[in-house]
């Protein structure tokens, strides 16, 4: 049998020299009822009656089993110890249980956890006797969920978001393993660049009894090491680079920081990666390492056909990262789910942004307020390293707040309460409280808004933006439409940057691509909007939204491709498109006369012109035909277009060719002789005038 996620589980904190996976095969009993003890389970003769493969949850294929609507089950596994770490405490570390574990080591109880989407470890040298011992898991997974973080998990009784939620992913669905380290260890390393982005931050935490005169060393990178000696368990040190190369998608450089701790009970060491990078706000504008950063995001929610939550493979991830930068996205929003570590390490390298949230609740109670909150302290302690995470959500749309916070003052000061705890964690990215509606303390004002045309799109947009409106409207179901305060108070959203974090409009792939053309233009004409997030990267389920299918194979939009107008330069179009593959129509004079606009996102200006090229209704552009164009283009006067402010408006006038009906009008922005950005237009004949055609012939 190959091995299953075979990966070191934890890059963010590596101490991967010394470390056993226990990913596998285990024996699984399920227990309806609950009433299973420990004692008629832990004896070593008991036949168990099936087994599952760790790490995936007990409803998916993957895992072996397929078993739905179980509240209770049982791990059983017997573990080597390996013979080098004699003298060392051995850990059992879980990278996430849905939804609470208590876990036993030959017979001895040796914790528990609640939240199903948090790390968490046991250390288990007292239990051991000899290198072998049973771990023995019960694992507790409620079909109401209305009071637990589940994210996008269905529950029953259901959510009032059951329509968008998915098959629930049940008992230990992130890696299990082992590590060895000293009695006296780092127990957590938090990094972040330093103000002037010369340097590295390292804050080192670490626990044991002979922490006093300890010694700790710290480098990046092979630079001068910085060491010091324990006089407590916190040290702070200021890591200086020569030279500093700073992160971002187009250079995604990593710094490694190492750890290590010297102690009379031996010596442990971790590492870590970081990148050095600056998020901030300027006004209305979102700024990345001091330039203005415009968000081309999606919607990404983190399941896959026969695993669940879990990733198939550490492969998957990359994939997705990829997928999302071929459409050309440049920020994936993980939806309502802390995400395997996995993945934002493979998103740190790549270079891909990361809005990062935790997982939602149902319903507004004490208890599914104080789970909900419990999430955020090891949210920032497992993801803050990372550079590739650059906005941190928190509640979205009022799920687990009953849809009422400019209602109900609790439910506003539960928003305010879970912002101000996350920006006293993190006080270096920007903080969404309440993604979408009614915002209450934020860093961001994002709105949500779907609509299943661009004319209907681009009313609201307009309304929203253009004549900055408080509200705007939201369907809640069929024939309900509900306005959504942008700020609980009612007031005005200025002076923070402002964005879309959630659209899309169309009920089949073809409309959906159409609209991700349009609608994705239309907010393009509005230049303070700091960027936006298309719903979204893949389908799943019943849910059949994404850019991509389910399997992650690539569905057919009609033609529209969504690299060209996730583009840095893009061109609009003043017309009020009619349907897919009939964007335009025109008069027997066959005479296509546009308005158009140029919104570019590059680091300087650009001279531009508009070059038209003919092809055929929802084909690509024939290169050839592109180059021949671009190459017997006449002199004409280029427009000149800023950074991130729209061109003076001109216009483009051609013929639709004849002895066609229809055909695809590309539109070339050539600057400096290359194409730098392309749109296009699907013209038809009126269809009054295409039936008398058809008559005469």
């Amino acid at each position: 049998m190959s091995l299953v996620r075979p990966e070191y589980p934890r890059p963010h904190f590596d101490r991967s020299h010394t470390w056993l996976s226990l990913n596998g095969s285990w024996e699984f009993a399920t227990d309806p009822a609950g009433t299973a003890t420990v004692e008629e389970l832990s004896h070593e003769d008991r036949a168990w009656p099936s087994r599952i493969t760790v790490p995936f949850a007990w409803e998916t294929e993957a895992s072996g089993l397929g078993v739905h609507w179980l509240e209770y089950g049982w791990y059983r596994r017997t573990i080597t110890i390996p013979e080098e770490w004699s003298g060392q405490r051995v850990v059992l570390h879980f990278g996430a249980v849905h939804h609470s574990a208590v876990v036993w080591v030959n017979g001895t109880r040796v914790g528990e956890h609640e939240g199903g989407y948090t790390p968490f470890e046991f250390d288990i040298t007292d239990t051991l006797d000899g290198l072998s011992a049973t771990v023995l898991v019960r694992v507790w997974a409620p079909v109401d969920k209305r009071e637990i973080v589940h994210g996008k998990q269905r529950s029953i009784p259901r959510d009032d978001y059951d329509s968008c939620a998915f098959t629930p992913s049940s008992g230990i669905w992130q890696s299990v393993w082992l590590e060895a380290r000293p009695a006296t260890y780092v127990s957590a390393l938090a990094l972040a660049p330093s103000d002037t982005l010369d340097g590295i931050v390292a804050n080192v935490t670490a626990a044991g009894p002979s922490l006093s005169g300890a010694r700790l060393t710290v480098s990046v990178d092979g630079g001068r090491p910085v060491t010091t000696e324990l006089d407590d368990g916190t040290v702070r040190v200021h890591l200086r680079i020569q030279d500093p190369r700073l992160w971002s998608p187009a250079d995604p450089h990593l710094y490694t920081v190492t750890v290590t701790l010297e102690s009379a009970d031996g010596t442990d060491r971790v590492a870590s990666q970081t990148g050095l990078r600056r998020v901030t706000a300027d006004g209305e504008h979102i700024l990345l390492n001091d330039e203005r950063l415009y968000v081309r995001g999606v919607l990404d929610q983190g399941y896959w056909p026969r695993t669940g939550l879990t990733a198939p493979d550490d492969q998957a991830f990359v994939t997705d990262l990829e997928l999302a930068r071929e459409a050309g996205f440049n920020l994936v929003r993980k939806h309502l789910k802390l995400e395997d570590p996995r993945f934002l390490h493979h998103a740190d390298r790549l270079g891909m942004l990361v809005w990062a949230e935790p997982a939602s609740t149902g319903v507004f109670t004490p208890a599914a307020v104080a789970r909900f909150e419990a999430q955020i302290e090891p949210m920032v302690r497992r993801d803050g390293n990372h550079p590739s995470v650059v906005i941190w959500g928190l509640y979205n749309e009022e799920w687990g707040l009953d849809w009422d916070v400019p209602g109900d003052p609790d439910k506003q000061a539960a928003v305010r309460r879970a912002y101000e705890s996350l920006k006293n964690l993190d006080p270096s990215r920007p903080v969404v409280d309440n993604s979408g509606w009614s915002h209450v303390a934020t860093d961001l004002v994002d709105w949500h808004i779907y609509d299943e045309t661009p004319a209907g799109w681009a009313t609201k947009v307009h309304a929203l933006l253009a004549e900055r409106r408080p509200a705007f409207p939201v369907g809640l179901g069929p024939g309900m439409t509900v306005d959504k305060l942008l700020m609980a108070d009612g007031g005005p959203s200025s002076g923070r940057p402002n964005l879309n974090s959630e659209f899309g409009g169309g009920w089949t792939s073809v409309e959906r691509g159409w609209n991700l053309r349009w609608q994705t233009l239309e907010l393009r004409r509005h230049d303070d909007l700091s960027g936006y997030v298309w719903t979204e990267l893949y389908d799943i389920e019943h849910e059949m939204a994404g850019v991509y299918a389910f399997d992650r194979s690539r569905k057919d939009g009609g033609g529209n491709a969504p690299d060209l107008v996730n583009a840095e330069t893009v061109l609009l179009v003043d017309i009020d498109p009619r349907a897919p593959g009939r964007d335009l129509v025109v008069g027997d004079d066959r005479t296509v006369d546009v308005g158009v606009r140029i919104s570019h996102h590059g680091s300087s200006a650009i001279e531009a012109v508009v070059v038209p090229v003919w092809g055929a209704v929802l084909g690509d552009c024939d290169a050839a035909a592109a180059s021949r164009a671009v190459g017997a283009t006449p002199p004409a006067d280029p427009v000149k277009v800023h950074p991130f402010r729209l061109s003076a408006p001109f216009r483009v006038v051609d013929r639709l060719p004849d002895g066609v009906r229809a055909a695809r009008l590309h539109l070339l922005i050539v600057s400096a002789d290359e194409v730098v950005g392309r749109c296009f237009v699907d013209v038809g004949i009126d269809a009054a005038l295409d039936a008398a055609a058809r008559a005469t012939t």
